[in-house]
């Protein structure tokens, strides 16, 4: 379900610009979940706040940082009050969550079948998160489950979060 004006809870979907924005683009194309326009989420926190994972780390920030950028923001139907208060309060755990690109990969690789020893074990591990795995888990870590297809946990992609939520 889309929103015009963000709620806590809500996930933000944006683009990257430069050879970043690219090669994910290009990494989700691989993974099966489209060569569209989002490449990047954040999960919106109360008081006009957000977390997002960065390659020095997820970080809370001013949800102002996003002024001036197209933002698609997103969420389950029917996500109650509770629901996104426990999902707020399950961000903060992942402050300082170091970023991976490595994740891309793995993801890859499993959309591929390879057959890499400890595959699901790293995809799942939440020492290490690309954005989207970190607004999922923190759904995850709250009682809400985005994915009901049997997915790996961890094995998500912002437009996997698009294509779930924004239709």
């Amino acid at each position: 379900m889309r929103h015009t004006h963000p709620l806590p809870g809500d996930i933000g979907l944006t683009r990257i610009s430069g050879i970043t924005g690219r090669l994910i683009r290009f990494g989700q194309w691989i993974n099966g979940d489209g060569f569209a326009d989002y490449q990047h989420a954040f999960l919106v926190l109360p008081d006009g706040r957000l977390l997002e994972a960065e390659p020095g780390g997820a970080a809370i920030k001013p949800l102002t940082a996003y002024d001036g950028t197209p933002v698609c923001y997103v969420c389950p139907e029917g996500l109650t009050e509770q629901q996104r208060t426990a999902i707020c309060a399950a961000a903060t755990a992942y402050v300082g969550v170091p970023y991976s690109f490595l994740d891309y990969l793995a993801i890859a690789a499993h959309r591929f079948h390879l057959p890499v020893p400890g595959l699901r074990r790293y995809v799942a591990s939440t020492g290490h998160m690309i954005c989207s795995q970190l607004v999922d888990q923190t759904y995850q870590d709250a009682g809400v489950h985005l994915f009901a297809d049997g997915r790996w946990p961890g094995y998500v992609t912002p437009m996997a979060l698009y294509n779930l939520l924004a239709d």
